[in-house]
């Protein structure tokens, strides 16, 4: 493992008793970010999770590679804390796999529609057949009993139909998020299900299928402006970075960089007036409330716009913090890896990955347990790097694997 750097903690430096789920053995049949980090989080928190992969390498795997082998950024980040399986399901010798491994799991983490879910043995009744209290946690891209159902897409494609990526960028100019915000929110809502199932089972002593969808998260995160437009109907379009329901609330250029400042409520608003010297402000009808303000905001983006033209960064973050108004610098990758804060609270964890340059920071769980923290253990595999060592627990003999590997199933 790397040294500790400056910036961030390193594997090992937290000290770790059992984790909530020890004992857990979660299947992850997912494939880029939904599915792998809702089984990456249910590893952190001390389960035991295989990440079952194409015997060739699964697509996500070679996304942004950093090292020889064509590992890359994104599947470091979702697949820490696992154990690398390779295994061809749809071949009769790796269904007979796929039965013997659902045998020992609690949880099968797959984002596949149903079809394909059926087509490799991994729908719910498959499942349950073999492991009568089995938890399958499946997300697709639309959800079930639509048109749309059977339809692939990607984070993108739920940013654009939510109707968020409409109201981002500039009218005619719709602007998805470079990050995937739908892929990593429909993770976190499928832990927060799957975690649900486990209590469930634990009562009832039954299984069940947890369900998830792109589109399902991204309308959850759009839904204040459907309501809205629902309601009211004011047809919005896009203002770039600035708010329409409140102000200031906007980025803004100062002599050596750029700040996001965001004002909710009148208390903020005073002090906001009062730090830019327009008093007199308060008692424009056109600025009464959030709503107003937000209305007439290209008006306040515009004075808050002249007064950082005339500071410094630092200047400017110095006295909005002094009025206790929450502003931040717009900051780059290397900027936010260097920030004094991301390494003083230690939320990157350093793991070392064979054939990368350099150790590799990888967010740590975005939560904390006070008494069963969660933990990041260890990298992410390697292509296939455990799969003789789990098929030897399935009871495979060191023949059997080595004809399994001749056969490609694995």
């Amino acid at each position: 493992m790397a040294a500790v750097t400056s910036t961030t903690k390193n594997v090992g430096t937290q000290a770790t008793g059992p984790g909530v789920l020890d004992g857990v053995r979660v299947l992850d049949f997912g494939r880029y970010i939904a599915g792998p980090f809702c089984a990456a989080l249910l590893a952190d928190l001390g389960a035991d999770v295989i990440r079952v992969e194409k015997v060739r390498g699964s697509e996500d795997r070679f996304l942004v590679p950093l090292n020889d082998a064509g590992d890359g950024a994104l599947f470091m980040q979702v697949n820490r804390n696992k154990r690398g399986l390779t295994l061809n399901p749809m071949k009769p010798d790796g269904r007979a796999v796929v039965q013997r491994l659902v045998a020992t799991a609690d949880v099968v983490v797959a984002n596949l529609p149903d079809a394909a879910l059926t087509a490799m043995g991994l729908d719910y009744a498959s499942l349950a057949a073999v492991k009568p209290d089995v938890i399958l946690t499946s997300v697709s891209a639309f959800g079930a009993g639509g048109p749309y159902s059977e339809k692939t897409g990607f984070d993108g494609i739920g940013q654009a139909m939510s109707g968020a990526m409409y109201l981002s960028g500039e009218p005619g100019q719709p602007t998805k998020s470079y990050v995937p915000w739908v892929d990593f929110t429909t993770a976190l809502s499928a832990t927060v299900g799957t975690l649900a199932a486990l209590m469930a089972r634990h009562h009832t002593g039954r299984g069940q299928e947890v369900k998830g969808s792109l589109l399902a998260s991204a309308l959850t995160v759009a839904n204040a402006a459907l309501i809205e437009q629902a309601v009211t109907g004011p047809d919005r379009v896009a203002t770039l970075n600035r708010s329409q329901v409140s102000a200031p609330s906007d980025t803004h250029r100062t002599r050596d960089g750029w700040i996001l400042v965001q004002t909710i409520g009148q208390p903020l608003f005073e002090r906001w007036a009062a730090l830019i010297g327009e008093p007199h402000w308060l008692e424009d009808a056109r600025f009464t409330d959030d709503m107003s303000r937000g209305d007439h905001g290209h008006l306040i983006s515009e004075r808050m716009a002249s007064w950082c033209a005339e500071r410094g960064t630092d200047e400017a973050l110095a006295a909005l913090e002094a009025a206790r108004i929450p502003a931040g610098p717009v900051l780059s990758p290397q900027q936010a890896l260097d920030d004094p804060h991301v390494r003083a609270t230690e939320m990157l964890r350093m793991l070392g990955f064979p054939g990368a340059p350099s150790p590799i920071p990888v967010a740590d769980s975005p939560f904390s347990l006070s008494d069963t923290p969660a933990s990041i253990r260890g990298r992410a595999p390697q292509l296939g790097e455990h799969t003789d060592g789990i098929l030897d627990s399935l009871g495979y003999d060191a023949e059997e694997i080595a004809a399994l590997r001749a056969a490609r199933v694995v």
